[in-house]
């Protein structure tokens, strides 16, 4: 069995010289170390990591892993997750190796938010979907189980055993 985490990154600022040079505010920040410890109460540990190379996801990668007190370095940077659809960040999930057993996704609505929703396979618990199901803001995590290959990974192939809002 494998777990599959999917994240938003936090709270950013409204503004920057670009779109991926928008950084944390002070909330995201909190937001983003709170989710990491609530990660750490469901004892997730993951061996590897693909995070959005735009600054406010790598920052939520940070906090999250400081948050959750791991002291791994596993994050994958992968610019193309800044643009991805649904279909691109499932090929990227695909191509994760079979030893890893627990693997955290941090990127960008409104992908993240479709993908949390289209890989459930709606065996988990109703109150946990229908949390997930009413909203994806910033710091919203979404935790599955998933028994097959990576490779194989596909929409509504996962069973969908937790969902948080990080709020520091």
């Amino acid at each position: 069995m494998r777990t599959l985490v999917i994240m938003r990154h936090a709270k950013a600022e409204a503004s920057a010289p670009s779109d991926i040079e928008r950084r944390l505010t002070e909330r995201g920040h909190a937001d983003a170390e709170e989710a990491g410890a609530w990660l750490a109460q469901q004892r997730i540990s993951p061996e590897d990591a693909l995070v959005s190379g735009a600054a406010r996801t790598t920052q939520t990668w940070e906090d999250v892993a400081s948050g959750a007190g791991w002291e791994l370095e596993v994050a994958q940077y992968v610019d193309a997750l800044y643009t991805a659809g649904t279909d691109a960040t499932l090929d990227l999930i695909r191509e994760t190796d079979d030893g890893v057993t627990t693997l955290v996704v941090i990127g960008h609505n409104p992908t993240i938010g479709l993908l949390a929703q289209a890989l459930d396979d709606g065996d988990g618990d109703d109150d946990v979907a229908n949390a997930m199901v009413a909203g994806f803001p910033t710091s919203a995590v979404a935790v599955y189980s998933y028994d097959g290959d990576w490779a194989d990974v596909e929409e509504a192939s996962a069973t969908l055993t937790g969902f948080h809002v990080g709020r520091g």
